[in-house]
C-alpha cells in the first residue's frame, strides 16, 4: 500500500465491493483516455447468476468521479426502479436493464459515445475492416445496429437486446448513435472497448488518406480473432495495472 492510499478508507463491508472497485476503476480510467461523454454513457456489471442483479453508475455523474460506493445496485426485473429517489438515468435504465434482463451472458456492459467509435457508427457502412491486427481482432464479433430508433428508454433498450443474441458478438456499433461492448467481467469488457476503439481510430485514419486499404483475407483475420480470443490474462493484466495506477494517483476511486 503506498502513502496516498493508506489514508483511504475501503468499504470492504459494502456488497459487491471487489466488482465495485473493478467497475470504478474502469469509469476512471474512461474519462483519462477522453471516451467518456461527460455525464452521460453508462457501464454496469451482473453480480448475480442470472444477470439481473447488477451495478451501474448512478444518474448524471462525471465519470472521473466515480467511486466504488457511488454505484448504484439494481434489480433488472423491479418495475419500481425508476420511481426510487436514487433512480438511475431512463435512458441507462432502458438499455442496461433491457440486456441484463434479456442476455444473460453479458455479464458487463460498456456504452460509451468515443470519437472513432461513433465516427464508424456514422458511417453508411459501418464495418471495421480487417485492415491490422486490432481490427482483426473484431472480426465477425461484432453486430452493427442499422435502426437506431432514438433515445435508449426501455422500448428501444429492448430492441437492442434482441441483438445480442449470438454470444460471438460482443461489441454493437449502434448505428447513428455509438458502441456497446459486452464481455465476461470488468476487465474483459474494459479491454475489449479499449482495443475497439484503438482499431476505430486507425481504420477512420486509414479512410482519411483516401488510399486504398490493405484488407486482410476473412481466412487470417478470423485466424487473428481466434488468436485473441484465447490470448492469456491480458485483460486482467491491463485492469490490474490501472488499478495500481489509480491507486497511487486518484486512491478515491476505492471508497
Amino acid at each position: 500500500m503506498t502513502a496516498s492510499t493508506a489514508s483511504v478508507h475501503r468499504l470492504d463491508n459494502l456488497p459487491y465491493y471487489q466488482e465495485r472497485v473493478d467497475l470504478a476503476a474502469a469509469f476512471r480510467w474512461t474519462a483519462r483516455l477522453n471516451m467518456h461523454e461527460a455525464v452521460a454513457n453508462h457501464f454496469s456489471l451482473a453480480v448475480n447468476d442470472d444477470g439481473s442483479k447488477f451495478l451501474m453508475n448512478p444518474n448524471q455523474v462525471h465519470f472521473s468521479l466515480i467511486k466504488a460506493s457511488s454505484l448504484l445496485l439494481l434489480d433488472a426485473n423491479d418495475p419500481g426502479t425508476m420511481d426510487q429517489p436514487d433512480a438511475p438515468d431512463p435512458t441507462a435504465w432502458g438499455l442496461h436493464g433491457a440486456i441484463h434482463r434479456h442476455v444473460p451472458h453479458a455479464r458487463c456492459l460498456m456504452h460509451v459515445h468515443s470519437i472513432h467509435a461513433t465516427v464508424l457508427a456514422s458511417l453508411a457502412d459501418s464495418r471495421l475492416l480487417p485492415i491490422d491486427q486490432n481490427c482483426a481482432t473484431f472480426f465477425g464479433r461484432y453486430v452493427i445496429d442499422d435502426n437506431y430508433g432514438g433515445l435508449a428508454f426501455e422500448d428501444e433498450g429492448e430492441r437492442c437486446a434482441r441483438l445480442l443474441g449470438n454470444p460471438k458478438h460482443k461489441v454493437m456499433i449502434m448505428g447513428n448513435h455509438g458502441v456497446l461492448v459486452i464481455g465476461k467481467d470488468v476487465a474483459d469488457t474494459f479491454n475489449r472497448m479499449y482495443y475497439f476503439e484503438r482499431a476505430a481510430e486507425t481504420y477512420i485514419k486509414a479512410l482519411m488518406t483516401g488510399q486504398k486499404l490493405r484488407v486482410l483475407s476473412d481466412e487470417v483475420a478470423e485466424k487473428v480473432a481466434k488468436e485473441m480470443d484465447d490470448y492469456p490474462d491480458q485483460s486482467d493484466r491491463h485492469l490490474a495495472d490501472l488499478k495500481t495506477l489509480l491507486e497511487r494517483q486518484e486512491p478515491d476511486f476505492l471508497q
